[in-house]
């Protein structure tokens, strides 16, 4: 199999980037996914948070995997990958210390390109992880990010969530990450065209968006216009394969079909009720 230097799926990522087109992501997570991706001739794949957790720790999305564990995982992708790969970096994995800590133990372990959220992680007891730090702090963690780097072709794209903050905030924050460096803004909670144009026409910089099937941003040829290159649609291979494999063992049992889809069989294993009830015994502040 052909093998293609990380330097080089890092310059295949910038092309993406400055091209005119939109390209959609290939959800992966291990080196087998990856292979299958870059077979099916994607052009570009991502290592989601979320996914890694699931996978490395059969653990919900409550930021509890660690650094050396995600990067663990993403260099295992990347000693295979023949197609440029995003890693979500969450937060950084703490402060803007951490987050120079994460670029270089990620861009040794392949990665072409990681987003910095501007999220307040962990979340704080009884609220859902959408809080985020103020927008200095954030400026910061990408300035960080970038002086961490080595290899330039590296990029850092800088995180926020649209549908948590007013639309003059984002437009406020996503331009400071622009003046800080960032090589591309991500954005989430998007809810239509309308609102993504006015978000789009304060920047200069490559879009990325995670929109989750969002139906009313399906027009590709209007996303590119827009200056949208990356699209993220979720995480439907790693559920599938969820499903797949309890099908598969549930049938080896003789066990009746469960009504479970994909997503309640991850939350089910997952133990996500288990967290949320040691949540409330051991981060709850009692006086």
């Amino acid at each position: 199999m052909q093998r293609i230097s990380h330097h080089t799926l890092r310059s295949e990522f910038r092309q993406l980037l400055a091209s005119d087109r939109c390209y959609h992501t290939a959800s992966v997570f291990d080196p087998m996914s990856a292979r299958i991706a870059a077979d099916l001739e994607f052009e570009v794949g991502i290592l989601g948070g979320s996914i890694a957790s699931l996978q490395v720790l059969a653990a919900p999305d409550f930021a509890l995997i660690t650094l050396s564990e995600f990067v663990e995982q993403a260099a295992r992708i990347g000693r295979v990958s023949r197609l440029p790969i995003i890693a979500d970096a969450d937060h950084g994995y703490g402060n803007a210390l951490n987050v120079m800590r994460t670029v270089v133990e990620l861009e040794r372990a392949g990665i072409a390109a990681l987003t910095i959220e501007d999220t307040l992680l962990p979340a704080k007891f009884g609220r859902k992880s959408t809080d985020l730090i103020g927008m200095f702090e954030a400026v910061g963690k990408i300035r960080a990010a970038l002086e961490a780097r080595i290899d330039p072709e590296l990029a850092i794209i800088a995180r926020t969530n649209a549908g948590v903050i007013g639309l003059e905030e984002v437009i406020a924050r996503v331009q400071a990450y622009e003046a800080a460096g960032a090589d591309g803004i991500c954005l989430v909670g998007i809810e239509d065209f309308e609102q993504l144009e006015q978000v789009a026409e304060k920047l200069s910089v490559p879009l990325m968006l995670v929109t989750y099937g969002n139906p009313k941003l399906r027009d590709n040829t209007r996303l590119a216009a827009l200056g949208v290159r990356i699209v993220v649609n979720g995480h439907a291979a790693y559920f599938a394969a969820i499903k797949a494999t309890y099908d598969c063992l549930r049938e080896q049992r003789q066990i009746d079909a469960s009504d479970l889809n994909a997503s309640q069989l991850s939350v089910k294993y997952s133990t996500a009720g288990e967290y949320m009830v040691w949540a409330e015994e051991y981060m709850q502040v009692k006086e």
